[in-house]
């Protein structure tokens, strides 16, 4: 088949990792690159964030000591993480930060260069900055800024639906990518030597997300290759706006807004005080801190998000209302603990109501509502526990290329984050792993296959035409993977859910219809809502039986035991149409060479082999 253009290297996504891969190719000399996106102003990058969005790195301010290896450190002792990732992650980490503040991403530093820190969750040191409740957009529009001047091509509205493959001495390697457009269905077939999969986390299979709406994820791509998963089954839940998707972490929780359920007669009721007095106060501003459900804290903060499941899976709605004090406060802020009066004191804003509060201590979080039509001064805002990042990922290694010769991921499309991570780490990650990724095929050259423009036929599917059903067949999937496979996990139902979706997958040709070729971009979205869904299934069934609750897994409604950080990870594999899970040891931290000689030497044959440039 004669693909209708060839590539050295595609990147497929427009967020902060994927622009990040092209631009960084272009800088290491690989300048026959494309960037393939199904929209180039969608994504979760561009279009999330939270009341102050965290950019993890190594500390650089004040007298802190801090070092490349304890941030590693911290980053293996979320459990579930290879030592290779933690290592190049805490490596990378200034250098890929610099990076950003020279391309104009805002963080703050005081008027000696120092960048300012904080402490984030799971993070000993404060090594959290942030650029404000937009930070991954500033950093997408920044890179973008830099693609854009460098010429690199950015092929909007095609979304990618196959990776294509071709057998090579070293194994199965990448040839060529098949896309849609994703108007008119027409398809689009590219021959490339490499991919770097940038399509982020496998947003489409929840009901109750934080994802944006135009956020899908590209998950099943990979393992339609033949590139297996690591840790599907982690991942982070908490408390967010459902209407306007956003986290409701920090001083949304922090000024202490009222938690209520109303029953489908309108009876409204405060659930958090009926089932913990004042208490529920203190854990209501602890959720500002420890945003994610973690069975470690199911007796702690982690009840807010119990107890809001709870009152959903009643049938009830639940909302936070920011224009009364809730129950508890009526004889003043005396009843709370240290740690929350302290804080509230501190930020002037014992005083008022919720959203009074609110205004006094972050005003662009009132801000972010209203540019979306809800007046936190005036209406309550409706809310669910929902998925926000999936921990797990398409399996890498050290260079974050997959188990594809070829393909690679960087982002939250990679697998690299383990049990636990400090919040902002998944950012550092979009700019570590795919740096790393360009790296190496800069260094590959020309080694991947194929080594001409022809690629296996690829065809569309035969499609059913008629009254679609693709709107129905995706929102049962989403609602059984909100009900049974989110924090609340039980063993029998998500092996009952996990049959439903593998006879979809295995008769999806058969079981779904469209009104006509303008839904194909539709029909391809759920495909892969599909088989990523089957996977997360498979891995959480497997972590259920040989793990169990622990991390935000809280399964069969047993206590979590875990003593030890994990040292293993789940990996999933899809071989003709059949997944299996299973539990295999995490790599330890590595310790690689230090002595400046050996490695000046090293880096002077490299520089003698490579001519100083990529062939």
């Amino acid at each position: 088949m004669k693909a209708s253009k060839y590539y050295h290297t595609i990147v497929i996504g427009t967020g902060c990792a994927g622009y990040n891969a092209a631009d960084r190719l272009y800088g290491l000399g690989v300048r026959d690159i494309a960037i393939v996106t199904e929209g180039r102003l969608a994504g979760t990058s561009r279009n999330t964030g939270s009341d102050k969005q965290t950019y993890y790195k190594l500390s650089l301010c004040g007298a802190e000591g801090d070092s490349v290896r304890e941030l590693a450190d911290t980053l293996y002792a979320g459990g579930g993480v290879m030592g290779e990732h933690a290592l190049a992650e805490a490596a990378y980490s200034t250098r890929c930060f610099m990076r950003l503040v020279e391309l104009g991403v805002p963080f703050p530093a005081n008027e000696f260069g120092e960048y300012a820190g904080y402490k984030t969750d799971h993070d000993p040191r404060t090594r959290a900055t942030s650029a404000g409740p937009l930070t991954s957009k500033y950093m997408t529009e920044a890179l973008e800024r830099a693609v854009n001047a460098k010429g690199i091509p950015v092929l909007d509205g095609l979304l990618a639906v196959k990776l294509l493959t071709a057998e090579s001495a070293a194994g199965r390697a990448v040839s060529g990518l098949a896309c849609i457009d994703v108007n008119t269905g027409d398809l689009h077939v590219f021959a490339c030597r490499n991919i770097i999969l940038c399509t982020g986390g496998p947003a489409g299979i929840y009901q109750n997300t934080v994802y944006p709406e135009s956020q899908h994820g590209g998950t099943g791509l990979a393992l339609e290759a033949g590139a297996a998963l690591s840790n599907m089954e982690e991942w982070q839940y908490g408390i967010a706006s459902t209407a306007f998707r956003w986290n409701l972490s920090g001083t949304y929780q922090q000024v202490l807004p009222r938690y209520i359920s109303v029953d489908p007669d309108g009876r409204e009721r405060e659930f958090l005080y009926d089932a913990l007095g004042t208490k529920a106060l203190d854990l209501m501003f602890l959720k500002g801190y420890q945003w994610p459900f973690d069975t470690r804290k199911a007796n702690g903060s982690s009840q807010v998000d119990l107890l809001t499941a709870a009152e959903l899976k009643k049938g009830n709605r639940v909302f936070l209302d920011f224009t009364r004090d809730p129950r508890g406060l009526e004889n003043g802020f005396e009843v709370l603990g240290s740690e929350a009066y302290g804080y509230l004191q501190r930020s002037g804003a014992l005083f008022g109501t919720p959203v009074e509060r609110l205004a006094k201590m972050n005003s662009g979080a009132i801000e972010l509502y209203a540019a979306h039509g809800i007046d936190l001064w005036h209406e309550p805002l409706e809310i669910a526990v929902c998925a926000q990042h999936c921990n797990g990922g398409v399996c890498v290694d050290a260079d974050w290329q997959t188990t594809v010769r070829g393909l690679y991921a960087a982002g939250e499309a990679a697998g690299t984050f383990g049990v636990y991570r400090p919040g902002g780490s998944a950012l550092n990650s979009t700019q570590v792993g795919s740096l790393r990724a360009a790296e190496h095929i800069a260094c590959e050259g020309t080694a991947n296959t194929p080594q001409t423009d022809v690629i296996p036929e690829h065809t569309l599917p035969e499609l059913g035409y008629g009254e679609s059903n693709i709107a129905a067949l995706r929102d049962e999937l989403r609602r059984g993977m909100s009900r049974y496979a989110d924090f609340d996990r039980s063993t029998g139902d998500m092996k009952a859910l996990f049959e439903k979706v593998n006879d979809l997958c295995a008769h999806f040709e058969d079981s779904v219809t469209v009104r006509g070729p303008e839904e194909l971009a539709e029909y391809f979205r759920l495909y892969d809502a599909a088989v990523t869904a089957r996977a997360v299934l498979s891995a959480m069934i497997c972590s259920a039986e040989t793990i169990g609750t622990h991390g935000s897994a809280f399964v069969d409604r047993k206590p979590n035991t875990q003593t030890e950080m994990r040292k293993t990870r789940t990996l999933t594999v899809q071989e003709r149409g059949i997944v299996r899970s299973g539990i295999c040891p995490v790599s330890p931290m590595p310790d690689p060479e230090l002595w400046f000689e050996t490695l000046l030497e090293r880096q002077r044959q490299n520089m003698k082999r490579s001519g100083g440039s990529y062939a």
